[in-house]
């Protein structure tokens, strides 16, 4: 009993804690940023010439601006601009000539007057010049083919935050205003931004001036321009115009996107109960320069592999993967842009719900898919990363503007989806909706923290709830619950005891979080348990086998004592799909944190080997593959691999080479998952079929199908001799399709022969592939042709290409790029030597705002040697 109240004790010191760092609500006076508040930005008149032959910009902009309280100041953002003229004219003042004062440091531009101005409106008028980049930061140029003829195409890219580099501007988020653009542009070229043009002419000098609409109040970044030579394929939806604008000769491939935006914008304004705001709602699709997408109000602006899908080429996940964005940027449409984040601390909350409504409008319209398993996969993987010491909170400090570029990750983005998603399973699905509509229609056209979203929710669904949602934002990390149970008399008594989990070293003592845990049986109901101390105890009958999380809803791991895991584990067919899922993947972390012998995670996978669901190979997939990484150039590895094949064999050769009519999509695409990993693992007659494939594909690429396609020439890929990277290259270089490209190249990233790999790294500053190439290999790194060729087993030739062309690399990157690059290419290194080198070099030509990620990733790479001296003994033991 005293140990009971000591241990209460504590939980009650820890949530105290906790209360103290609860979020406010907004207030504009408040929120934190650099820029003062007496001065506000009510609307901005801004005019736009851009000069494709010199890569400059000229700028016009008149804002209308309200002084709350007497000032001497006006300070707003500028970065990379020349200011030619201002002046300030009102009422009280007449019009007065101001002089610039432009910091590059601190991002700002700010006029002294020579008295204070008194509240008021106020008119001010600014000329400038600034820079076409070739990154996508504030306007940037994409250079692309049609017919062998070079292209230009202007957009702008102002997150995170760089609308300072296309106009001067108050550039925090809680400086909401309206915007009136207007641009000169060639003739023959056609504008978007986020309002329709409501008045176009032709000047004199033969240029085209388009002016468009005014927005509503909105932040800086959801501003947006793009021109070229584009067209547009539209429909009607509620009464809002939709478009896919894509370059000249793509429109075959918006079709698919076009419908999708039509249906989740319908499913939205239900959902949320607010009808979409705009009178049009156009999606971009540019041939490079963006990764991903950016989510401006009206006029969403991808990178087209990420939005575009040929009917005839498109494999069933690529269709899957562009509806998932396409959704994500749809829902930013409210979640973002009708309601933003009072400061981008609160970027997460923006990242996170439209992720969660993305898996949500995919569950509805497609639940074939199980898109809803694919996100626990991310889920599964994300607390891997979660559950180191350079892990943060959901909800981090934001100071700078390096800091709001890294502010979305895996954190961010995963682990916040996987706090709403255990949120709405507490509260309930009917509660939760109400309080996502009480919020949005209470804050419309306005800006929040966290605090005002967990505020709606708790009165919708009449629970506790800021302090639950406080504890899983303001602390890093998670808890492991560990089960133990005792029958006696027929009722069986469970303990439940949280604590945090760590990968890397032991965790604090007295870290606690208000827990939602799901106790029940298998086959049967459960009910939920806040486990808001450091243990608990549930009752029920002895009947039937224990399950906990059931659901797989828990942001934590679960740790069964052996009784209850092996019991457990025997009913693995009879276990949902979630749950199968959970059970192997909290096992596989169990493992890497020393609580579990690897021998019995590889009993437990065992019994996976007639498992149906992509989304849970893919789990077991990840877990075995990291495995065979950590033991590559050991004998231990031969013994893995021959693992591996006998568990996949039975169930591929169910599946076979060929698609079958009729056959549902989930299988489609675990042929290709265990057709890749029998090749990685050196099957002979998976290697040798895929080397059929391919000579057939030389001679007939539609000979192999769309979702093998990435199979066959990978394999290829990783064999290839001189002549086939030729090949490869040549087709590459030829090729107008982005995804095709892509395709490619992740192909020739695969080489094992150092001497091709040698060629392939070059790609990477190759004159005649466009800068934007590499990004989209993969959306975390950097570098992608580099990082890619690392991890396949060329580290250190990949690390010295890469600290030899450092600024030819790094020329193109933005912030997120040029923070993480070199980091990226150790990622995958199971030598600590690689990660102190890395630290090193990071520190020297980077800085302390890189030096952050890149110890994060050095952990990862010191956690891996530490883990490969721990497992290997055991694979001998399991495997011999």
């Amino acid at each position: 009993m005293r140990m009971f109240h000591r241990m209460m004790s504590v939980a009650v010191l820890a949530c105290a804690a906790l209360a103290a760092r609860a979020e406010a609500p907004f207030n504009f006076a408040t929120t934190p940023g650099t820029l003062p508040k007496e001065v506000v930005p009510v609307q901005y008149a801004v005019h736009l010439t851009p000069n494709l032959k010199d890569h400059t910009f000229l700028g016009a902009e008149t804002v209308a601006i309200d002084v709350l309280a007497a000032t001497s100041i006006i300070v707003l953002n500028a970065v990379d601009l020349d200011i030619d003229s201002a002046t300030l004219a009102g009422r009280q003042i007449g019009e007065v000539k101001l002089t610039p004062l432009l910091d590059a440091q601190q991002q700002t531009l700010s006029f002294h007057l020579d008295k204070p101005l008194a509240p008021g409106r106020y008119a001010l008028a600014l000329k400038f010049r600034g820079l076409i980049n070739r990154a996508a930061r504030g306007m940037f140029q994409v250079t692309y083919q049609v017919a062998a003829r070079e292209k230009i195409l202007l957009a702008t890219a102002l997150a995170a935050p760089a609308a300072r580099r296309l106009l001067p501007n108050w550039d925090e988020p809680a400086f909401r205003a309206t915007f009136k653009l207007t641009v000169d542009l060639p003739a023959t070229f056609k504008a978007y931004s986020n309002t329709p043009i409501d008045k176009q002419e032709r000047l004199e000098s033969g240029l085209q001036r388009s002016s468009f609409a005014i927005t509503p109040k909105m932040p800086s970044y959801l501003l947006v321009l793009v021109a070229g030579e584009l067209e547009r394929l539209s429909g009607k939806q509620d009464g809002v115009d939709i478009g896919i604008v894509t370059t000249e000769g793509k429109l075959g491939a918006a079709a698919y996107p076009l419908a999708v935006t039509a249906d989740v914008l319908q499913y939205y304004s239900d959902y949320f109960g607010v009808a979409y705001p705009l009178a049009k709602l156009d999606q971009i699709a540019i041939p490079g320069g963006l990764q991903g997408a950016t989510e401006n109000w009206g006029a969403v602006v991808y990178n087209e592999s990420a939005l575009l899908v040929d009917a005839l080429s498109s494999p069933d996940a690529v269709r899957q993967l562009r509806f998932a964005v396409n959704a994500h940027q749809v829902a930013h449409q409210w979640f973002g842009d009708l309601v933003s984040m009072a400061w981008w601390d609160n970027r997460w909350l923006n990242e996170a719900f439209a992720g969660w409504m993305a898996v949500k409008a995919s569950e509805h319209f497609h639940p074939e898919w199980r898109s809803a398993l694919d996100a626990q996969l991310s889920r599964e993987q994300m607390l891997d990363l979660d559950a180191g010491t350079t892990s943060r909170p959901i909800h981090s400090a934001i100071a700078t503007e390096a800091q709001a570029s890294d502010a979305v990750d895996a954190i961010a983005d995963d682990k916040g989806q996987a706090l709403l998603r255990m949120l709405e399973a507490y509260l309930g699905e009917a509660p939760f909706r109400a309080g996502i509509r009480a919020y949005l229609a209470r804050h419309k056209y306005s800006n929040t923290t966290s605090n005002e979203l967990w505020a709606a929710l708790e009165a919708a669904a009449g629970k506790p709830l800021q302090q639950l949602a406080s504890d899983w934002t303001t602390q890093a990390g998670f808890p492991v619950i560990q089960v133990s149970q005792q029958c006696k008399d027929g009722k069986r008594e469970v303990t439940l005891r949280q604590q945090p989990f760590r990968l890397d070293e032991p965790a604090a003592d007295g870290m606690l979080w208000r827990v939602p845990v799901q106790v029940g049986k298998v086959d049967g109901k459960a009910s939920t348990v806040l486990l808001s101390s450091a243990s608990a105890t549930v009752s029920q009958s002895c009947d039937g086998v224990l399950v906990v999380d059931a659901d797989a809803v828990g942001l934590f791991r679960v740790h069964y004592d052996p009784a209850s895991f092996d019991a457990l584990a025997r009913q693995v067919t009879r276990l949902p799909d979630a749950t199968r899922l959970k059970l192997q993947a909290d096992a596989w972390a169990m493992v890497l944190a020393g609580r579990l012998p690897l021998a019995s995670y590889l009993t437990l996978v065992g019994q996976y080997a007639k498992e149906n669901r992509g989304a849970v190979w893919g789990a077991i997939l990840a877990n075995l593959g990291s495995l065979d990484a950590l033991a590559a150039g050991t004998p231990e590895q031969a013994l893995i691999r021959r693992f591996i094949i006998k568990l996949l064999q039975a169930k591929f050769a169910s599946l076979g080479w060929e698609e079958r009519n009729g056959e549902p999509v989930d299988e489609r695409a675990l042929r290709a998952q265990l057709a890749a990993m029998l090749v990685r693992a050196g099957d002979p007659a998976a290697m040798a079929e895929a080397q059929l494939r391919f000579e057939r594909y030389v001679r007939r690429p539609a000979s192999v199908s769309p979702s093998m396609l990435d199979v066959v020439l990978s394999a290829a890929g990783h064999d290839a001799n001189g002549a086939t990277v030729d090949l490869l290259i040549a087709r590459l270089q030829a090729s107008s399709s982005d995804a095709e490209r892509k395709r490619l190249t992740r192909a020739l990233v695969q080489v094992a022969d150092p001497r091709q790999a040698a060629r392939v790294l070059q790609l990477a500053l190759s004159p005649q592939l466009s800068p934007q190439l590499s990004p989209q290999l993969s959306v975390q790194a950097a570098m992608p042709v580099v990082v890619a060729v690392a991890a396949n087993a060329h580290l250190a030739q990949a690390w010295d290409f890469a600290v030899a062309n450092r600024e030819r690399l790094m020329q193109d990157q933005d912030a997120i790029g040029r923070g993480r690059a070199f980091a990226d290419i150790v990622a995958p290194s199971a030598d600590a030597g690689d990660a102190a080198r890395m630290e090193a070099y990071v520190s020297e030509h980077f800085g302390a705002a890189a030096l952050v990620e890149a110890q994060r990733i050095g952990n990862g790479v010191r956690m891996r040697a530490a883990r490969k001296a721990r497992l290997l003994p055991q694979v001998r033991a399991a495997l011999q």
